[in-house]
């Protein structure tokens, strides 16, 4: 099956928090979107990974998403390096997505610089002739994706440009509250985390609702760029 675009993520609920909305608004506008989580979030304060996965699932649904993969690279522990490099390059070339997301380049959680590095890296590689691999005893072809854009996650980065997303944030709500382990519940006993105050969810809401007050809507999504984006006119810049 092949992509329009591809979203990674460190965790499950990274993609939801940092792009959902963006995705949705694609996959309304006819494109086949996917999410690979490169962990199972097992090391998170809250649930398990047989939750999270469940939750995954059903956050999946909610945005119609085309396939979504987990890797199940260590949670806290994996590395950049050549081994988890080939994995991703393995979903790369399985998909051939034109456009890649990915985790924020510089975030509170390590996972989150890291995955967004990795996926990064990866991408580079895929377009490698030399690089061999192999999916399901069948020997892939080498991709590479035209862009690899960062989403904004904890910290407020300066995006380079921002998506209008209005009209698609109950979906992006409604696919982040479907890992209810997570995030705020008024009444859970469970520990308290980062994530889980209701100021932080409300936080998704009113970061999207300033981004969009930047560019004169109801609501936008923000990104940070590798290199240079290309318009045929100044016409394409709105």
């Amino acid at each position: 099956m092949k992509l329009d675009i591809l979203a990674f993520g460190a965790h499950p609920d990274d993609v939801e928090l940092g792009c959902a909305a963006t995705m949705a608004k694609e996959i309304a506008l006819g494109k086949k979107v996917g999410i690979v989580d490169l962990t199972q979030g097992e090391l998170g304060t809250r649930g398990s990974a047989e939750l999270r996965m469940e939750e995954a699932a059903k956050a999946a649904d909610i945005l119609g998403v085309s396939v979504r993969e987990n890797l199940g690279f260590a949670d806290g522990f994996f590395r950049n390096d050549k081994v988890h490099q080939l994995e991703v390059v393995k979903m790369l070339r399985k998909y051939q997505p034109e456009i890649v997301l990915c985790n924020a380049v510089d975030d509170r959680h390590i996972d989150h610089g890291k995955g967004s590095q990795l996926v990064s890296d990866a991408c580079f590689l895929s377009g490698l002739q030399k690089i061999r691999t192999e999916l399901h005893g069948v020997e892939q072809e080498r991709w590479r994706p035209k862009q690899v854009y960062h989403y904004i996650q904890w910290k407020s980065l300066t995006p380079d440009f921002v998506v209008d997303v209005t009209g698609f944030m109950e979906s992006k709500i409604a696919a982040v509250m479907a890992y209810s382990s997570q995030f705020y519940q008024p009444n859970s006993t469970a520990l308290e985390t980062p994530i889980s105050s209701k100021n932080f969810i409300d936080s998704v809401r009113y970061r999207a609702r300033d981004l969009g007050r930047l560019i004169g809507t109801a609501h936008a999504e923000g990104f940070t760029v590798e290199r240079c984006i290309a318009v045929n006119s100044l016409e394409q810049l709105k």
